[in-house]
Order: structure tokens, then sequence, then C-alpha cells
């Protein structure tokens, strides 16, 4: 089934006939996990694209509001929960509108305050009491975890890449990563602090979006952006502004390996170069070097 415009607006008439006469556009970064749609000026739709992503409608629905209230910055706040209807098998929501442009595509003024509000944004996160959050499963593909538990994969991709990386450099910092375990308390983490999921105003951090990979954990997952956006400068008043330890800061230097690995095999199963997952690559090895 096409997740697009047309289907979202069925489900909006056929469930909310009081927003039928709203339109719904596609936005900018439409997402892969979840597709999005503006409704009207303030909403928006969020169609999971498959079962997997479906089970994380319940857990938004439920927590948002709740982290929403211990937080600095905006984040989505539910307005509606949408079932299964005309052939599209899952549930499904509104949300408020947030503004703001994914900072992929944004122009970052100050890459350094930029990373000091979003250190300030994961330890406000860290601190909201993890009680009855849900912890790392199928729902959010088990960020919050040990590292390793996607040891296979990563080292499937070690294989598969070849002489296209430095093997010895790579396996040791992945070694490195699994080699410590959390050992606090559980706490809120993120899950997928992308480019994709923090939204800039006026050239600054204005809201985080897509909680769908969100849970109570280990917090080293959320430590991915120091390598994927942050460099030099910004990362390290990223990482002091968060007060990261050396262990969780080489576990989300895992996180971060991991998925340069497998998206670099994926780009060159496709015949692409994979000049990003290359590139976060460079950064994870060259941060471990020292």
């Amino acid at each position: 089934m096409e997740l697009d415009e047309l289907l979202a607006r069925r489900l909006v008439r056929d469930q909310f006939p009081a927003w039928a006469d709203l339109p719904v556009t596609p936005v900018e970064v439409g997402g892969w996990d979840n597709r999005t749609f503006r409704l009207g000026d303030e909403l928006s739709v969020r169609l999971p694209s498959g079962e997997w992503y479906a089970l994380q409608v319940a857990k938004e629905q439920r927590w948002l509001p709740v982290l929403a209230k211990g937080l600095p910055l905006p984040i989505p706040t539910p307005v509606a929960l949408g079932r299964p209807a005309l052939g599209y098998p899952y549930p499904w929501s509104v949300y408020r509108w947030l503004d703001g442009r994914s900072a992929n595509t944004a122009p970052i003024v100050d890459h350094t305050r930029f990373a000091t509000d979003l250190a300030g944004f994961l330890a406000a996160l860290r601190r909201i009491d993890a009680t009855g959050g849900l912890e790392p499963g199928k729902h959010n593909f088990f960020r919050g975890a040990p590292v390793e538990v996607y040891a296979e994969e990563t080292l499937r991709a070690i294989d598969a890449l070849g002489a296209e990386i430095p093997r010895d450099a790579v396996r040791a910092v992945w070694d490195d990563a699994v080699a410590s375990r959390w050992t606090g308390a559980p706490v809120w983490f993120h899950g997928d602090v992308a480019v994709g999921n923090l939204l800039v105003r006026d050239g600054r951090l204005s809201a985080v979006i897509d909680f769908g990979t969100s849970g109570v954990g280990d917090p080293a997952c959320d430590v991915v952006i120091a390598w994927t956006l942050l460099t030099g400068g910004s990362r390290d008043a990223f990482r002091r502004a968060l007060d990261v330890d050396a262990a969780t800061w080489a576990r989300g230097r895992g996180w971060a390996l991991w998925k340069a690995l497998i998206t670099l095999v994926e780009a060159l199963e496709r015949g692409e170069e994979g000049t990003l997952p290359r590139r976060d690559i460079r950064r994870v090895l060259a941060d471990a070097a020292g």
C-alpha cells in the first residue's frame, strides 16, 4: 500500500470528520520508518510503515505528554490516535505541528551552541523518572540495550567490507565498545538523535522529534550525533555538557560504527560510494585514536 497524502487524507476523513476539509501535504523530509504529512497549519499525520514501527504508536501516545513536562524544548504532542482502516493495517497518530527545518538541511549558526543545547535536552530527558518506561525490545530496535545486540550484524559487515575499511582499527573500536556495560539505573533516552530528528529555527535547535526508538536503559546510543554531525570543538562541548564518561562514550562509538558499517554495505550493494558512512567511520576512528 502506498503511504501517500491520499491515504492520509482518506484516513483523516474516515475517522476525524472535524478535520476532513484540512489540506494534507507532504513535508520536506517525510521519513522512512513512518511517513509524516502536514494536516492544515497546526497538525501532522504520522503513519507507521511496518509492523515493528507500529509498536511505537502506543508508547508515544502514552509517554510523550509525560516527557514533555520535563524537557526544555518542544517535542511532538499527540492529539489523536487513529485505528487501522481502509486497508491500512496499523494504528497511527495525529500530532501538533512543530515549526522548523531538519538539521540536515537547515543552516546552524553556532555548532557549539547547538551541541550544548542538545546536551542540555538529553540531560533533562535522563533526569525524568524512568519508572514504567519501556525497556529495550522490538518496539525500539533494542536501543538502550548493550551494543553487542548487533554484534553479529556488525562483524558480518566488517567481513563483507574487506579492504574498503581499515579492519584492524574498526575491530579495535568495536571490541572497546562491547567491553563495558551501563551499570547505573535505567534512564530515559531518545534512541535516534539524528540530524533528521532535530529541528532548527533561526539557526538554533528548536525541537526534537521522532521518539519511536525511545525507552529506558543505557543512554549511550544518544551520543551517536557526536560523529554524525558534530566535530572538533562542538563535539567536545557536547561531551562536557552531557558529562559522558569514557565507557559510555566508547559504547556510543560502537553504536555509530554499527550504523555506519551496515549503511556502507547497503550503499555499496546499490553501486553507490557511501560518502556519509565512510565519513562517519573516519570520524569514529579518529576520535578513538585520540
